[in-house]
């Protein structure tokens, strides 16, 4: 199996390939020569991406969704809680949990116009009980992880990597170093996603934003 990272900036977006390919989010708008750069980089057919799921429908992580439906022809998969968001265009920022998630979460509100997303159509939607990805060539599950968003989903392969789009964090300015989220809508909820996320037997995290990490350090940060 192969996993391939593509950095649109603040946002890292992962390339999952086995016996299928899967694209997990869809980084921040206009970067979508990104992805067409990188996907010509690893001389792959862009049409071989048959799923692009959704870890949740913030504005840095579906930017150029629209752009990659085009593109692939994938299905979008999104949880259920945030299938209104994607389909409306909805910019939602959650609530700040740590002091400097005060200060980002005030300068964020400064920059809505400018966060603003396109509508997409869902195409999978995933329910609480997650999904196998068996049928999409990827030995994996998609497990239902709220606490940051409430639709948060992961991505947890048999492998043990575990791709939690915001439910950690590893870069500036959000954070200097491996950390949960500083902005969640359900703290109590995050802790027990990551409860769930372990004994899925997640062992290396790659995040929504920065490089991957041991799982240990959440554990550590989140007294698990």
């Amino acid at each position: 199996m192969d996993i391939h990272i593509i950095n649109t900036g603040i946002s890292s977006s992962y390339l999952i390939r086995d016996h299928g390919s899967v694209l997990i989010d869809a980084g921040v708008p206009g970067r979508i020569q990104k992805f067409e750069k990188r996907l010509k980089d690893l001389q792959i057919d862009p049409e071989d991406i048959n799923a692009i799921i959704i870890t949740h429908c913030h504005w840095d992580h579906v930017g150029c969704l629209k752009g990659l439906k085009e593109l692939t022809g994938a299905k979008v998969m999104v949880h259920q809680n945030e299938k209104d968001l994607l389909e409306k265009g909805t910019l939602k920022i959650p609530p700040p949990v740590t002091r400097w998630g005060k200060t980002m979460h005030f300068l964020l509100k400064g920059m809505g116009r400018t966060m603003s997303t396109e509508p997409n159509k869902v195409d999978v939607i995933i329910g609480d009980e997650g999904l196998s990805l068996e049928e999409y060539g990827i030995p994996g599950d998609i497990i239902f992880t709220p606490g940051h968003s409430l639709g948060s989903i992961s991505i947890v392969l048999d492998s043990g990597d575990a791709f939690v789009g915001d439910s950690a964090m590893n870069k500036f300015p959000l954070t200097i170093k491996p950390n949960l989220p500083i902005f969640a809508e359900d703290e109590a909820a995050l802790k027990e996603s990551w409860k769930k996320l372990i004994r899925k037997g997640a062992k290396i995290v790659y995040p929504g934003h920065g490089g991957p990490f041991s799982v240990e350090k959440v554990i550590e940060k989140a007294e698990l």
